[in-house]
């Protein structure tokens, strides 16, 4: 009778448990690639023949052409427990997601009480988990290197076998029809292999120049690679390119076995559900309805906990009936990305990976597959949504949906973690921004309604002041009540209410990065991104091939390149002189918009029109804003080519490295680029004018830019609107339409789809004729909102109705990028990202900076304090009326003290009479007083008053900032629970089957006594 013994895999601290039958023996504590086998003392392992008998595999229907083959060391067997929707109504094998719906503890208890045949695992499983973390590993011994012949067998069931080149398509053969009618072509929509069962995953897609002597190479390359892919246990499909539309593009479809995704779903630590929710939530029992909630959102509305998959616990998993659909599809296109930038094509073992394909010209493309057309023939009332992206479509990419919910966990779901937690983010704002844009908005209505009772302007508008003129020699004397309008439109923005809002939006800004922590926190547990952190990046494919040098990598201790620091400083130095020289081009072109405003604000004074005369400064603003933004557009361009020329120079190593240098250096830019000349008239404009009789003078014949008697606040507000408005309204033009462009552009070479069979232009033909998705594609997305989020905090006292165009502007901005991501580009491969990176402390900085800001905007640039000051001090009623303030802030002058330069050529007032006296904005002795024109005593204590004002905002505001920021906890209470509850589950989890286990090990050991007990007493 035959005895029976155990043996233990260990891998990475993790249990692989095989229980086998077997009466050998062998030696106790045998050590075999790293993994630890625990015998028995007297105990053999069994033979792979014992332990996994061969069992044929059945011919597949419908697949003639294809030879079966005998399943290999790689293929693992699995049995897997059926997870049935009848036992739970309403259940689906759709993916689930963490939120909302529960199920009862009964439902639950039957879901995890299935149970299922142990998981075999070959006898090298677990030596080929570990040799597949790292490139060089000892099993690339056993991997067929280029230049290497490849196996003369013709592709099996699992894709195995060389490749046939694009002459030997025969009937029956790869290309062909299954019924062995010649070349075949699928349904142009199918996601599917031949047989229609095996999913399409990814695709890779290359052009073959026959007559090229390095096309051999890249043939070789494309060879080794491919049979390194199958030896990994992906299975391959072709497509030759005569059955292409452009007649040149060959295509290889790759889709993933179920054991595959096992295996990397568990090196991976891609979390799984294992249970619903138990706890209990709070219903108030309220249900309002929400016209801005997607019906959608309960088709799959699950709530479960999850665990790391482990394929020794798959029992403990809720895998569906259809076992493919355990994985949903961002998870199997990252898998098998995963496994494409692990393969290597060379036997040198830094040549691995798709991105050096890509870069080398192997390949020209490697994608997965959209789920198919985004649009319908049929009404989706009658006959439902076609595929996911026609639902993405339907309810998210149309500018109709702009007042819905976004479907946050079908986004994450068919483009991954981190472009889903972008749109996330996105919302979070946008939805936000709708409180200080309705308190803005308020804040102008608030200045408008009280412009009746306001007596500044009014007395401005019923003066008879003759002001001096605002231009040397042939600029007139001109009246006062030329800037009524002007007055009142300063009186709409700058009044009690603005100092209210900007004080509002420092502690929203607080508000929104607090909550958003919250909100991201919540996100994270939902999409099982806690405790996520990146494996260690490979090298890009670009550093590793200009760098010479090379060390031991103290992780993985393999031969790497490496970039001394002696090398790095000369390219960081330079960098840093070329950024600097591009801030210097900003501020030059800044200052040239300065000079034209002193330039052409001159010549519209001394225009004949009265139109343009009258209006000379609005004029003059509004052109000098739009050259503004032109100029920085421009700069944009030219920079952004700057900026990846330097960090290519730069040669960072990984793609974070990478990312990181490239954001620092292009926010630096645009800050400058778009802040510099808003900085400028917020806080220099008019300081630099000097007085009459002793004005300043540029270029000798100029006068430097000043402010109205209204202030500078009206001109700020003007150039803002015109920079941010215009810069959203460029953006959202050029992300609409250029890509339709490139799009066209790519498929105009294709043959018209009227004039062949609709099965000609397949589903990774049109893939392929998208856009491909930039590397940093949501890096000119963050930054664009990053730069409005400061238009928005910065200098909000300005321009109060900042939040609301912002708001506009991201509502659009959603579903324009939803409809990019959707029609327009690629489908991109479902990258992960636990949070939105360095632009949340971007964000944070920013937030800061605009305590101070809107404090000096309020402080210095507005007359704010001004009018407190001769409230409270100089008024004849103080406390109570305003009345005399113009006249209180207007100094005197004598027009015989002009400087030669300056003395107007018309000497006639608006009175039609010779002005011996005109008035200017100042805090000026008049003339004949022992100090004329020196600073009057007002003057000081308004400067006093201003700088207390600033001082005392700052640290008011922050005061409040840090107690809110304190008070609100990054993670709500309820998740806590949660977390808990989840980690409690996949502990029982754990040591359930470790109690399975020692009940086994017990049990073998009272055999084994037993067994020796026996053969002692035949020996006696």
């Amino acid at each position: 009778m035959a005895d029976y013994s155990m043996y233990i895999h260990f891998y990475k601290q993790e249990q692989c448990v095989t229980v086998a039958k077997s009466g050998q023996r062998f030696a106790d504590g045998v050590m075999q690639n790293g993994d630890y086998c625990v015998g028995f003392e007297g105990i053999a392992p069994p033979s792979s023949d014992q332990l996994y008998p061969e069992v044929p595999e059945p011919s597949p229907a419908g697949t003639p052409g294809e030879v079966p083959q005998p399943a290999t060391p790689n293929d693992v067997q699995v049995d897997i427990p059926a997870y049935n929707p009848n036992d739970d109504p309403g259940a689906s094998p759709v993916p689930m997601r963490k939120k909302s719906v529960r199920f009862s503890e009964s439902e639950d208890a039957e879901m995890r009480d299935n149970d299922s045949p142990n998981l075999n695992i070959p006898d090298d499983s677990a030596e080929r988990l570990s040799d597949t973390s790292t490139a060089g590993d000892d099993q690339s011994e056993r991997k067929l290197l280029a230049g290497q012949k490849v196996s003369e067998d013709t592709e099996g069931q699992n894709g195995r076998g060389r490749k046939p080149s694009s002459d030997m398509v025969a009937p029956g053969g790869v290309g062909s029809d299954p019924a062995g009618n010649g070349l075949y072509k699928q349904n142009k929509d199918t996601l599917f292999f031949r047989d229609n069962k095996r999913r399409i995953d990814y695709v890779l897609a290359y052009e073959k120049n026959d007559d090229s002597k390095s096309e051999e190479k890249k043939q070789q390359k494309r060879e080794c690679y491919e049979e390194n892919l199958r030896y990994e246990g992906l299975e391959l499909e072709y497509e030759d390119r005569e059955l292409s539309q452009d007649g040149k593009t060959f295509y290889v479809k790759i889709h993933a076995p179920f054991d595959v995704l096992c295996k990397y779903a568990e090196l991976l630590c891609i979390k799984m559900p294992i249970a619903y929710n138990d706890l209990e939530e709070e219903d108030d029992g309220r249900q309002c309805p929400n016209p801005m909630r997607l019906e959608i959102e309960e088709d799959d509305d699950r709530d479960v906990f999850t665990a790391p998959f482990m394929r020794n616990r798959m029992k403990k998993f809720m895998i569906p009936q259809k076992k493919e659909e355990f994985f949903h599809h961002a998870v199997r296109s990252r898998i098998v990305y995963t496994i494409l930038e692990r393969c290597r094509y060379e036997d040198d073992k830094r040549k691995i990976g798709i991105k050096k394909m890509l870069n080398n010209g192997s390949y020209s493309a490697a994608y997965p597959l959209h789920d198919g057309p985004y649009k319908s023939e049929h009404s989706k009332l009658t006959h439902g949504y076609k595929n996911d992206r026609h639902l993405l479509f339907e309810e998210w990419a149309r500018l109709g949906k702009w007042y819905k919910y976004q479907p946050l966990d079908k986004i994450r779901q068919y483009f991954g973690e981190k472009i889903g937690l972008y749109f996330a983010w996105l919302g979070f704002y946008t939805n936000t921004l709708i409180a200080p844009a309705i308190v803005g908005f308020i804040c102008i209505l608030y200045g408008a309604i009280s412009l009746g009772q306001d007596l500044t302007s009014q007395e401005i508008c019923g003066s008879n002041i003759t002001m001096c003129p605002l231009c040397d020699q042939r600029c007139k004397y001109w009246p006062l009540d030329n800037q009524c309008r002007y007055s009142q439109a300063s009186h709409v923005i700058d009044n009690p209410a603005t100092v209210f809002f900007a004080i509002f939006m420092a502690l929203w800004a607080t508000m929104f990065l607090e909550f958003w922590k919250r909100k991201q926190a919540v996100i994270s547990y939902d999409w099982d991104l806690v405790g996520f952190e990146d494996e260690e990046e490979r090298p890009r494919p670009e550093f590793e091939s200009k760098v010479s040098t090379h060390r031991i990598n103290p992780v993985n201790k393999l031969e790497e390149a490496f970039l001394p620091f002696y090398n790095k400083v000369p390219r960081l130095i330079w960098a840093g002189l070329v950024v600097l020289f591009m801030v210097t081009l900003v501020l030059a072109a800044v200052f040239a918009v300065i000079v034209y405003r002193i330039v052409i604000v001159v010549v519209f004074y001394r225009s004949d029109l009265g139109l343009i005369s009258e209006r000379a400064k609005l004029a003059t603003s509004a052109t000098a804003a739009l050259l503004n933004l032109v100029a920085i557009m421009i700069l944009n361009k030219m920079y952004e080519r700057v900026c990846y020329w330097l960090t290519d120079m730069e040669l960072p190593r990984t793609q974070t490295e990478y990312e990181d240098s490239f954001t620092f250096k292009m926010f630096l830019f645009q800050s400058v680029n778009y802040y510099a000349s808003i900085f400028y008239i917020a806080f220099f404009k008019g300081s630099f004018v000097g007085r009459p009789g002793d004005y300043n003078y540029f270029l000798n014949e100029y006068r430097p830019d000043e402010c109205d008697v209204g202030g500078c606040l009206i001109d700020l507000c003007l150039q803002l609107a015109i920079i941010m408005v215009g810069k959203q309204a460029y953006n959202n033009f050029m992300e609409l339409i250029f890509p339709k462009l490139k799009n066209w552009w790519s498929r105009r070479g294709n043959v018209d789809q009227d004039a062949v069979p609709s099965q000609a232009y397949t589903r990774w033909e049109q893939d392929c004729d998208l856009v491909p998705v930039p590397i940093m594609a949501l890096f000119p997305e963050y930054l664009e909102m990053v730069i409005q989020f400061g238009f928005v905090t910065l200098f909000v006292a300005a321009f109060p109705l900042a939040p609301l165009f912002a708001l506009i502007n991201n509502i659009l901005e959603i579903r324009l990028d939803a409809y990019k991501f959707v029609t327009q580009y690629r489908r991109p491969m479902a990258a992960r990202a636990q949070d939105i990176g360095v632009w949340y402390n971007i964000l944070d900085v920013l937030a800061k900076i605009a305590v101070v800001s809107n404090a000096f905007v309020i402080g210095y640039t507005s007359n704010f304090i001004p009018r407190l000051v001769y409230l409270y001090g100089y008024s004849p009623e103080p406390g109570v009326s305003m009345r005399g303030y113009v006249e209180d802030s207007l100094a005197y002058f004598n027009v015989s003290d002009f400087q030669t330069l300056s003395i107007p050529d018309d000497k006639i007032g608006p009175d039609g009479n010779n002005v011996t006296i005109c008035r200017y904005q100042a805090y000026r002795h008049p003339p004949g007083h022992p100090n004329e024109y020196e600073y009057t005593l007002h003057f000081w204590h308004t400067f006093a008053a201003r700088f207390v004002f600033i001082v005392l905002f700052e640290h008011i505001v922050f005061l409040i900032k840090n107690i809110l920021a304190y008070l609100i906890p990054d993670v709500p209470h309820d998740l806590h629970d949660l977390i808990k509850r989840e980690q409690y589950l996949t502990t029982e989890m754990f040591f359930s089957n470790e109690k399975d286990l020692q009940q086994s090990m017990d049990q073998l050991h009272h055999d084994t006594d037993g067994t020796r007990h026996r053969h002692a007493h035949h020996h006696e």
